[in-house]
């Protein structure tokens, strides 16, 4: 088989990266940076080639959970075992970012989305599905993921008041980037291509039918990515990615394109939260009980500034939803811990059970 030398800084390389795989390499191991993932069947770049590989049977029982398995962009230590060409990955380096959130369903798990990345690129469209809330909601996730958001509003050639839409982004997200992009006309893409460089990471991510592959293509320079039009009536689109993949773009750069999210459930948002949040969250200093909920108490000075014009009713609506949502998520944590707790107990009296001396 022959193959072609890659360059590991091109995919995001670099000595603290070395270094932190220094106790693999003494293990054997060779680096690889996840750039697919299909049902724990994962295609990793390597210095060599782009092979297909699997956890080794260590790793898969050593993880305590779904959210210790290899995701897009993670950089991975990884065996062959010749003469098969099979693949062995053996450890995960440890995330400098992630963008996570909780798993659809009732199951209360985390889901690593995308890995390693240095800038998100929030998509939403300008046409029938534009939702402000839903920004909001994202922008809580990449915060609290430590990664810098982007806000991209696509489908501007489908709008008639750009500029507002803009004012209003801006206005929920002081400090983000807001560009509007059309992948019709080609306007705002050059904003976008300002923000890669080589080896710097780049996550879209948004819900079905932002036109996230469409914009991957116009990036590219040529159709890579499968699009799909969306249903007229909502501007919804079907799953046209259906797995999450890193692609690298000839000028450099690295892009990862994700399926369109119908639900973003919050996962561990801790603080970010409240820097999404950041006008209530000094609005609320002002507050007369230092544990106002900014729902039903009196003297509460961020329903002032609601009353006042200063906060959109429907940001506090939308705030309040979000707090509830991460407590609900925290009991339910609570819960999961516990029944955890109780199932290690039990094993271990088992064990004890079964080791007990006969006289």
């Amino acid at each position: 088989m022959t193959r072609t030398a890659i360059d590991l800084a091109s995919l995001g390389w670099d000595q603290q990266w070395a270094a932190a795989f220094d106790p693999w390499a003494a293990r054997g191991c060779e680096p690889a940076r996840v750039i697919l993932e299909h049902q724990h069947i994962y295609r990793v770049a390597t210095a060599l080639d782009e092979p297909f590989a699997v956890v080794s049977g260590r790793f898969r029982h050593a993880a305590a959970s779904r959210a210790d398995y290899p995701a897009v962009g993670d950089w991975v230590a990884i065996q062959r075992r010749p003469p098969s060409d099979r693949v062995l990955i053996h450890g995960v380096l440890p995330r400098r970012s992630r963008f996570s959130r909780k798993v659809a369903g009732d199951e209360t798990a985390p889901q690593i989305v995308a890995a390693n990345v240095d800038l998100v690129f929030l998509v939403s469209g300008l046409d029938h599905d534009y939702n402000p809330r839903r920004i909001e909601r994202y922008l809580v996730t990449a915060w609290e993921g430590g990664t810098t958001p982007v806000i991209v509003l696509n489908k501007a050639d489908l709008c008639e008041d750009v500029e507002a839409r803009v004012a209003e982004v801006a206005r929920i997200a002081p400090g983000v980037p807001v560009h509007p992009v059309s992948c019709v006309t080609g306007d705002g893409l050059d904003d976008l291509r300002a923000h890669l460089a080589p080896g710097r990471t780049v996550a879209l991510l948004g819900s079905s039918g932002v036109g996230k592959s469409t914009i991957i293509n116009r990036l590219l320079g040529y159709a890579r990515q499968r699009t799909r039009e969306v249903r007229a009536h909502d501007s919804r689109g079907r799953h046209t990615t259906s797995n999450r993949e890193l692609v690298v773009l000839p000028g450099g750069g690295l892009l990862i394109d994700t399926p369109g999210m119908r639900e973003l459930q919050l996962w561990d948002v801790g603080a970010a939260l409240h820097d999404a949040f950041d006008d209530i969250r000094r609005a609320a200093t002002g507050c007369h009980f230092r544990d106002c909920r900014h729902d039903t108490e009196p003297r509460c000075a961020v329903k002032a500034a609601v009353e006042a014009g200063a906060i959109p009713r429907e940001r506090l609506d939308n705030y309040l939803r979000l707090q509830r949502e991460v407590e609900r998520l925290a009991a339910r944590q609570d819960v999961r811990r516990a029944l955890d707790e109780k199932q290690k107990t039990r094993a271990v009296h088992r064990a004890q059970r079964g080791h007990t001396p006969r006289e």
